[in-house]
């Protein structure tokens, strides 16, 4: 068996650009995405290298203060590189912590909204407000009592099927007489 010495080069495409940097390679990501991606790139590095990654108080409270940050805007634009390692990790914490507390706290809320919906529902003192809310209820998502629901099928038929099935139409058509009522209006008739 002979040995190649040469080293394989894959085929390369032409005329594509490549990006200035590593940074115009990167997709968009929003914040939570980008120091959630940031926090397992420092866990699998150190665990590669048998690292502990631990805060320590100063970084702890560096981290506390970014998530304020992001908390009161958004659109902020932070270089989360300038970071120690451990503050991006403690940061990943905060955010991922917030986020479920904020999802677990609109839950709570939907559910406190259903259940006082179905309380004024049961104790409402005329039919109107209970009508007005069961209909609340009924809005509510998950619960869609008045979603309306549209099929649309779609059929595809050559030209000749549809012109076959409009002679057929217009024979079926031909000869019915179609009844309505008619008003005669005689000349002087001014009702």
């Amino acid at each position: 068996m002979s040995q190649n010495t040469e080293p394989y080069v894959p085929p390369v495409e032409e005329n594509i650009a490549l990006p200035r940097g590593y940074k115009d390679a990167l997709p968009e990501l929003s914040v939570e995405e980008e120091i959630q991606v940031r926090a397992h790139t420092i866990k699998m590095l150190s665990d590669l290298q048998g690292d502990v990654i631990e805060p320590n108080s100063e970084q702890i409270d560096t981290a506390t203060q970014v998530a304020k940050q992001i908390m009161e805007n958004r659109e902020a634009k932070i270089d989360y590189g300038t970071y120690p390692n451990e503050t991006i990790a403690y940061l990943a914490g905060l955010v991922n912590q917030t986020s479920h507390m904020v999802a677990k706290d609109l839950a709570d809320i939907k559910l406190s909204v259903v259940n006082g919906l179905l309380q004024e529902a049961a104790t409402a003192k005329n039919a109107r407000e209970r009508i007005s809310a069961w209909s609340k209820i009924g809005e509510i998502d998950g619960v869609d009592a008045f979603k309306k629901k549209t099929e649309v099928t779609h059929i595809t038929k050559s030209g000749k099927e549809l012109e076959e099935e409009l002679k057929r139409t217009i024979e079926e058509l031909k000869g019915k007489v179609i009844e309505g009522e008619h008003e005669i209006l005689e000349e002087g008739d001014d009702d």
